[in-house]
């Protein structure tokens, strides 16, 4: 395992083990040395099996396992691969089982949190919210299902890491123009659910209310940030190229299905 990176091993398996406690639901279980989350919400990374440690049984039995409970949940099989995946050589071998590519993310991270909040663009304030008011939020602006939403609110609310869900109103009329939240871990702060109204974009909100959730989780101990974000989405990582942050991995998923979602 190499990293092409400035930041040794060890900090980024500690930012890896940190984006699974902050994505874990209720509904996991472990088999064999595979993590196996079956949340019905929109995020991968809480319905799918994340294999972090080598076991004992053969892959092809642990996989009918998996496929089992996956099956049982009414959900599709994904497996999420990144650089510590075990055991070694899993992504080649589910490759040469016909197993698909999808969904190509990069985890970057910073080392250097900001110190000092900004000021928001005028018209705009930040708010705070309950973690179902910020997952119904959230959901409502990406258009998810209402099983979804109820999903994820279920999964912040019974999170082993807490989280923080922040968003930033029009003073005119109220109305949510972006959205993100922060889970702190032991010196490490993660941002997720980073989203802005389409109508609201091009005008600096989601670096303005990310800057200023990193400057307030720095005043809180955070010496690293991270976070993930699919790879295609150039727009989103040259923002949080601006903000110190740089690819530190890749990860993705191998589904049997190559559409599904």
């Amino acid at each position: 395992m190499r990293f092409d990176t400035p930041w040794p091993e060890r900090l980024l398996s500690r930012v890896e083990d940190a984006g699974l406690n902050a994505s874990a639901p209720p509904q996991q279980r472990w088999i064999d040395g595979w993590l196996v989350r079956t949340s019905p919400g929109k995020a991968k990374r809480a319905r799918c099996v994340q294999p972090v440690a080598d076991g004992r049984l053969p892959v092809d039995e642990r996989l009918d396992l998996c496929a089992a409970l996956f099956r049982d949940a009414g959900l599709p099989l994904f497996l999420r691969i990144t650089p510590f995946s075990r055991p070694e050589g899993l992504d080649a071998l589910l490759e040469a089982r016909g197993m698909h590519r999808i969904d190509d993310t990069r985890v970057m991270v910073s080392s250097e949190v900001p110190v000092d909040a900004v000021p928001l663009p005028p018209g705009y304030a930040m708010e705070r919210l309950a973690a179902a008011d910020f997952a119904e939020q959230v959901g409502a602006m990406r258009g998810s299902p209402a099983a979804q939403r109820a999903a994820h609110a279920e999964r912040l609310a019974q999170s082993p890491v807490p989280y923080e869900g922040w968003v930033l109103r029009r003073r005119e009329d109220g109305r949510v123009a972006a959205c993100g939240q922060v889970a702190a871990e032991a010196g490490l702060v993660g941002i997720y659910d980073v989203f802005t109204d389409p109508a609201e974009r091009g005008r600096g909100l989601a670096r303005s209310l990310c800057q200023n959730l990193l400057a307030m989780a720095r005043a809180r101990g955070a010496a690293v940030a991270y976070l993930q974000v699919d790879a295609a989405n150039h727009a989103a990582r040259a923002v949080y190229r601006r903000l110190g942050f740089a690819d530190a991995y890749g990860y993705h998923y191998r589904s049997p299905e190559a559409d599904a979602h």
